[in-house]
């Protein structure tokens, strides 16, 4: 790599700033240079610029499904991929369950207990569309209803009670508070909503997965319940969390630095795995090993445990391999995009407060 006044890195300075080499014992050259000076005698300036990082930074997208995306992240610093993380998990709003108003519960599950596991239910409805509840008055912009009424009929068999029995209630809360004062008085209900949420949203919001078990009954057993949804983010409690899982890994490279041929190259090829390397045949009863799918790598080590000074694993230091798992609130791509969203937020009031 070359700087912008055309100076380079000898190879192995080259290798020790843009990779991490993985030995048989432990990684080494672990530390970035963050220091822009740290080859200035050189005449190679390292500094971070906002053109290099328009220069260098991409992002190409490998796999894309409803429910989860890989992509591969280009020309960043760790720092900033494992913000992408941290956001992800703990900072892009999600709706969940959050009050549960029970009316009857003769199950074997605690109340708490039922509670907790209706919390964790992902819902199938998008955040962006409600506001953060505030002074605890919930109304049809920062809150959804949901009821369950189930019973096992004394005699019958035990009965599944799973999440897809949770129904939507888009004109409120169905419990009243207490009785009026005056029989002419309207009974009060636990929200307020002004218009029914079926004017604001397209689609019911109901549950993402409807086979999810939330508990079990037995003869004469019931469950009567009201469960109120608000927005929240992750930070506060984990079923606000939008992903079941983000995670990245540096991008593998496996290098052979020395022909390994014939028994040789068989042995490495059934050491490893999740088979990273393959035979090429070479003529007249000759092989050798090739590297033939270097991403698959998990650094296991077992090829450089069987062949240290012919095979060496490193991983490009600034090139990650990121995946999104999406619980179902909103699509893995759209949640990506929310964090981008986010951390520009963070740094647009960090550049306010310094100025």
């Amino acid at each position: 790599m070359e700087s912008p006044d055309g100076s380079s890195l000898p190879d192995f300075l080259e290798l020790q700033r843009t990779r991490v080499l993985c030995k048989a014992d432990a990684p080494t050259h672990t530390e970035g240079f963050q220091y822009s000076g740290a080859f200035a005698a050189m005449g190679f300036d390292t500094s971070v610029s906002v053109e290099k990082f328009c220069k260098n930074f991409k992002i190409e997208i490998n796999r894309l499904t409803d429910e989860d995306m890989e992509f591969d992240m280009i020309g960043v610093d760790a720092s900033i991929a494992n913000a992408f993380r941290r956001i992800l998990i703990a900072e892009v709003p999600t709706m969940a369950i959050e009050k549960v108003f029970m009316v009857d519960n003769t199950s074997v599950i605690a109340d708490e207990v039922l509670s907790h596991r209706l919390g964790l239910i992902p819902l199938d409805a998008d955040p962006r569309l409600f506001d953060y509840i505030s002074d605890d008055v919930p109304n049809e912009r920062n809150t959804i209803v949901y009821k369950l009424h189930v019973s096992c009929e004394k005699g019958s068999q035990r009965l599944t009670v799973k999440s897809g029995q949770l129904e939507w209630l888009p004109e409120g809360s169905q419990l009243t508070m207490a009785s009026p004062a005056q029989s002419g008085d309207n009974q009060r209900t636990y929200t307020s909503f002004g218009q029914s949420q079926q004017n604001t949203s397209e689609r019911p919001l109901g549950v993402k997965y409807n086979d999810i078990t939330i508990a079990r009954l037995g003869p004469g057993q019931a469950i009567e319940l009201e469960a109120h949804a608000v927005k929240g983010v992750g930070k506060v409690h984990a079923k606000w969390s939008p992903v079941a899982t983000a995670w990245y890994r540096m991008l593998p490279e496996v290098v052979l630095l020395k022909e390994i041929k014939n028994g040789d190259a068989e042995e490495l090829v059934k050491k490893c795995p999740v088979n990273v390397f393959d035979i090429e045949d070479l003529g007249k009863g000759e092989k050798r090993a090739v590297v033939a799918k270097p991403r698959a790598c998990t650094l296991c080590r077992e090829c450089v445990r069987l062949a240290d000074d012919q095979v060496e694993l490193r991983r490009v230091r600034d090139h990650f391999i990121f995946t999104i798992e999406s619980t179902g609130s909103l699509p893995p791509e759209v949640l990506f995009t929310e964090a981008v969203n986010i951390l520009e937020e963070k740094c647009e009031r960090v550049i306010s407060e310094l100025s």
